[in-house]
């Protein structure tokens, strides 16, 4: 039995439904004093995020035994968002609904080595100079990544009148000992 907004509130199902897994039963938050202690404390604090507010206060009402369904709804929210919630506090406690998951995709790798003796010990088939497009293809990336780190090692190979491709074997071992690679 839960209680909303004061109201005790009974949950019936039949025994078909628990039989063949047709109510999904939300995974059980119990706190200790000093976790509702924490949860409470961030709800009432005006300086605490609104969005971990909202997750601290989703946490405090499960904890009291209540569904998704009915959370969701005094808090005006999704039952998704709540479940979402729920469980990542049953993972990983307060440090899970602390932080988003990160977005997108991690950064792309590049063997910088590699990058640098390409660029400026060979020249690609076909072409004068290399282009982003072509040292993308070439090591398995993307061509912005290949951009970014070209400007930030000072790389200009698409200038013919200042660029110029080093005949020094060892290039590559003084352009780490002067930029820090």
């Amino acid at each position: 039995m839960a209680e909303l907004n004061g109201e005790a509130v009974v949950y019936y199902f039949n025994r078909e439904q628990l039989r063949n897994n047709l109510v999904r039963v939300a995974v059980e938050i119990t706190l200790d004093k000093e976790e509702q202690d924490k949860l409470e404390k961030i709800v009432r604090s005006s300086l605490s995020p609104v969005r971990l507010a909202q997750r601290a206060q989703i946490v405090l009402m499960a904890s009291e035994g209540m569904r998704n369904q009915d959370i969701a709804k005094a808090l005006g929210i999704g039952r998704v968002k709540v479940s979402r919630w729920r469980n990542r506090y049953a993972q990983s406690g307060l440090a899970g609904i602390e932080r988003d998951l990160p977005r997108g995709t991690p950064p792309q790798k590049v063997d910088l080595k590699r990058l640098v003796d390409l660029t400026t010990q060979h020249k690609p088939a076909g072409a004068t100079h290399w282009s982003t497009r072509k040292a993308a293809a070439e090591l398995g990336v993307n061509a912005s990544t290949i951009s970014r780190h070209w400007r930030r090692l000072g790389l200009k190979p698409h200038l013919e009148q200042t660029f110029k491709v080093s005949r020094d074997p060892k290039f590559v071992e003084k352009l780490e000992d002067i930029v820090g690679l």
